[in-house]
């Protein structure tokens, strides 16, 4: 870092310990931390609501697929259990669609249940600023 020029923070910190007291500086780290916490605050909820709002754009496009696909796939069923009709009894043919239909389902729910759990709402970039800040402040108190 030599050769580096000294920041606004760091001539306003050196500056104001040439010509302020004790307790000036103690309450000029205190509004500087109150403020980084609001900053902190403010990002996490601008980075959550980014992704909420993302979320809730693509649920709406899929709730629409999803409600044409489930026509789709009972006309689709009924034309298996309407083929199996001709070479067995229609219950039976009914009832192999059925046991079929409960097992792809099943995997089905299972998948999407594991990448359900994979989402992360955890906001990232606040966590590792309010780090980086935690690490600035007790670099500042040596």
């Amino acid at each position: 870092m030599a050769g580096q020029l000294p920041s606004d923070a760091d001539r306003a910190w050196r500056n104001a310990g040439d010509s302020a007291s004790f307790a000036e500086l103690i309450q000029n780290i205190v509004t500087d931390i109150q403020g980084l916490v609001r900053s902190e605050i403010r990002l996490a909820k601008t980075e959550i609501s980014e992704d909420v709002a993302t979320t809730g754009r693509a649920s709406s496009l899929l709730v629409g697929g999803v409600m044409l696909a489930f026509y789709a796939v009972g006309f689709l069923l009924l034309t298996f259990v309407y083929a199996l009709g001709t070479a067995m009894p229609n219950w039976l043919a009914a009832l192999i669609v059925a046991i079929v239909v409960a097992i792809v389902a099943g995997v089905l729910a299972m998948l999407g249940y594991q990448r359900i759990k994979q989402v992360n709402f955890k906001p990232e970039q606040t966590i590792d600023t309010v780090k980086e800040d935690v690490e600035w402040v007790k670099q500042q108190a040596k």
